[in-house]
C-alpha cells in the first residue's frame, strides 16, 4: 500500500510541474502557423525529446549539473529567463510569427515547457525520496498523459477556433511569465539569501 500511496504522489507532483493541459493553449500557439502534418512531427519530435530529457535527468541529473559545475538554482534562473522570452514573444509578436520548423518541438516545446527545471529538479528530488521504479513509472504515466493530450490536440485547436486560441494563447503567456518570473526570483533568493 505505501508502495502505490508514493505512486500516486509522485504522478500527481510531476503532472502538476509538467501541466500538458495547461500548456495546450501555448502548444497552438507556437504551432498555429504549421499545417496539420507539420504539427504532428513538432510534437512528436515535442514528446520525445521531453521523455528522453527527463528519462536522462532521471538517471544522471546531478551528475550532468555537477559536470557543468551548473547549480539549480542557476538552472532556475536560466531556464526562467528562457520562459520570459517566449512569454514576451508570444504576447507582443503573435500572428506576426511567419514559419514553424520542427526545432519548436525540441525547443520550447519539450524544453522548457513541459520539462524544465520544476519538472527535473522534481524528477531528481522523487529519485532520492520514493526511488528510482517509482519515479519511472510517475515519468511514463506522465507521458502516456501528455501523449493523450498532444492525439487530441487538433480537436481542442478546433474547439477553441481562431480567435479563442489567441485570447486563451496570450492569457497563459501572462501566467508563463508570473511562472518565469517565480523561477527567477527563487533562484536569485537562494543564491543570494541562503
Amino acid at each position: 500500500m505505501p508502495f502505490v500511496l508514493d505512486l500516486i504522489k509522485a504522478i500527481i507532483s510531476l503532472l502538476v510541474i509538467i501541466d500538458p493541459l495547461g500548456n495546450v493553449p501555448i502548444f497552438i500557439s507556437l504551432t498555429q502557423k504549421a499545417t496539420a502534418g507539420k504539427r504532428t512531427k513538432i510534437f512528436r519530435t515535442a514528446t520525445t525529446v521531453s521523455l528522453i530529457l527527463l528519462l536522462v535527468f532521471a538517471i544522471a541529473g546531478q551528475q550532468i549539473l555537477s559536470l557543468f559545475g551548473v547549480s539549480f538554482n542557476a538552472f532556475m534562473i536560466a531556464g526562467g529567463l528562457l520562459l520570459l522570452a517566449i512569454s514576451m514573444k508570444i504576447i507582443i509578436v503573435g500572428e506576426k510569427e511567419k514559419s514553424v520548423t520542427e526545432e519548436v518541438g525540441a525547443v520550447p516545446i519539450a524544453t522548457p515547457l513541459l520539462i524544465g527545471p520544476g519538472a527535473i529538479t522534481t524528477t531528481i528530488v522523487l529519485i532520492h525520496t520514493s526511488g528510482f521504479l517509482i519515479t519511472l513509472i510517475s515519468i511514463l504515466v506522465n507521458f502516456l498523459i501528455i501523449f493523450i493530450i498532444i492525439k487530441f490536440i487538433d480537436r481542442i485547436y478546433k474547439f477553441l477556433g481562431k480567435v479563442g486560441t489567441v485570447v486563451i494563447a496570450r492569457i497563459m503567456a501572462i501566467f508563463l511569465a508570473a511562472i518565469a518570473i517565480g523561477f527567477i526570483t527563487e533562484g536569485i533568493q537562494k543564491i543570494f539569501f541562503l
